[in-house]
């Protein structure tokens, strides 16, 4: 059976900069438009509204210079007027072959916006589009508010149905304008319109008020409508617009009688791109497109990922560009750990695992994420803590940084059971807690080994809260060596470094 084909409007650079605080470059535009129609392969892009501004046609004009070139003229819209024409003269001079012509439709607008009479309002939609048409330009007509039009004035809407299906243009859109639907009226009422008016292409165009725009475009495919409008991350006025991500995930995998022509793979890529150019982070969690969407934590998980995929359903990372990762944190079991292991190429025994395992929940404790590249200086800092057996314990301190004050530190220190404390000043925190701990060692007639170096480092790519790893050198009877402490914090991983010295020695 031929699947029915679903036209995929891209609003973004349009409905989607109406996101309170986001405003395209022209050349940002350009670049997103490029993307949207040559490698997410979206049917068509709406770019702009007409009259915006000087640099709203100029970044159209660039578009349409572009879009002539490639063959996508009648795939760039821009959103019209019923202004006497003012629209009609923007857009030409814009080079634009596509009217999205903004018309009422619910009586409720019409009366208290327009303050005119269905008559009035059609008479002159009338020569909107004889005027487009006279100029070779494509008219595509929305029913703004029409939801509410169908909810309150549905003779209002059937008439001016009536009026368009006798006029030359491509598109009737229908709005949920301001999100108030629900899925079954969003079936219903565009049952009836489909069985109505068999002969007009009907997109409809959801907005997410009630966290309802991806239910409501799955009911309006459903009742047959044959076009949907999405922005990228669902930008949009107010909660914005359905998702352009989630919505083709839903329709690839639940409506085997429809396809659409967006390339997945691309989706990934696209939402990165218009989360850097608008300052607007993806939630962690948000479908298809967050970090953490493709990420098991718990243990169970990735154990049942190994047992036959048990924990995998059809949303595979690798249709969106992307990869299944498993997190390291105080919920991860030993498969999670292999998983990372695997992809790093390197292997533990099962004893240096269990360490390990331990090692990550205990610092899951105390810092909510560790990440894979973390794992070499984990394991280097528990199989390092297996080569000496502890008999010194640094059991508390505290450290102090004032300005205007030196640092200090007061360090209590257990020795072969024997608890001691001092307190000292330094450069800094760390010298502060250096000078001592070399009164503690002072008072047992006992010699610390001399620093000889001192390096920090962290994972690549790693932000503020990264596991740092601290390296110390250490000179003793001309004789050097190495410890290493790790911790969320600077100064306390050196800390740990200099407590495993302290038992080397």
């Amino acid at each position: 059976m031929k699947k029915r084909k679903i036209e995929i409007m891209d609003t973004t650079l349009r409905d989607g900069e109406q996101t309170s605080g986001v405003s395209f470059s022209a050349s940002e535009k350009l670049t997103l438009a490029k993307l949207l129609l040559d490698e997410l392969q979206v049917d068509r892009i709406e770019v702009a509204s007409a009259r915006v501004s000087e640099g709203e046609l100029s970044a159209v004009q660039q578009i349409t210079e572009w879009a002539n070139k490639k063959g996508y003229i009648d795939r760039v819209e821009v959103l019209t007027f019923v202004d006497g024409g003012v629209s009609l003269e923007w857009l030409e001079k814009a080079g634009a072959k596509v009217q999205n012509l903004l018309t009422k439709g619910s009586m409720n607008h019409l009366t208290h916006q327009l303050k005119k009479t269905p008559e009035q309002h059609f008479r002159e939609i009338d020569m909107a589009i004889a005027a487009a048409t006279a100029a070779g330009i494509a008219t595509n007509v929305y029913l703004e508010d029409w939801s509410n039009g169908m909810r309150n004035s549905k003779s209002y809407v059937f008439e001016f149905l009536d009026f368009l299906s006798k006029q030359p243009i491509k598109r009737v859109l229908l709005p949920d304008t301001l999100g108030i639907l629900t899925h079954s009226e969003t079936f219903d009422y565009i049952s009836e319109i489909v069985q109505r008016y068999p002969n007009l292409h009907l997109d409809f165009h959801a907005h997410n008020d009630y966290d309802l725009s991806v239910s409501n475009i799955m009911e309006a495919v459903k009742a047959g409508c044959h076009g949907l409008h999405l922005t990228v991350n669902g930008m949009g006025e107010r909660a914005g617009n359905a998702p352009m991500a989630s919505a083709v995930a839903v329709l690839n995998d639940f409506f085997t009688d429809v396809e659409v022509g967006v390339n997945e793979t691309s989706l990934h890529k696209v939402s990165k791109l218009v989360s850097a150019f608008t300052g607007f982070g993806i939630p962690a969690n948000k479908p298809i497109v967050g970090d953490n969407v493709f990420t098991q934590t718990a243990g169970i998980h990735a154990d049942g990922d190994s047992k036959k995929n048990l924990y995998f359903n059809d949303l595979m990372p690798e249709r969106f560009g992307r990869i299944r990762k498993y997190a390291l944190g105080k919920t991860s079991g030993k498969a999670n750990i292999q998983k990372n292991l695997q992809e790093l190429g390197l292997t533990l025994n099962d004893d240096e695992l269990k360490k390990v395992t331990a090692r990550i929940i205990e610092l899951g404790d105390k810092k909510e994420k560790v990440t894979k590249e973390d794992l070499p200086f984990i394991i280097s800092d528990v199989l390092d803590s297996d080569t000496f057996q502890q008999k010194v314990f640094i059991k508390s301190y505290v450290l102090t940084h004032s300005k205007g004050l030196m640092p200090s530190s007061t360090l209590a220190l257990e020795i072969n059971g024997e608890l001691i404390e001092a307190h000292a000043q330094g450069d800094g925190q760390y010298d502060a807690f250096m000078n001592a701990l070399k009164k503690v060692y002072a008072s047992k007639n006992l010699a610390l080994p001399t620093l000889v170096d001192y390096a920090v480092r962290i994972p690549p790519g790693s932000n503020s809260d990264a596991l740092c790893e601290t390296i110390i050198t250490w000179q003793r009877n001309g004789k050097e060596f190495i410890s290493r402490g790790l911790d969320s914090d600077q100064t306390v991983s050196a800390i740990k470094a200099t407590e495993k010295m302290l038992n080397i020695i």
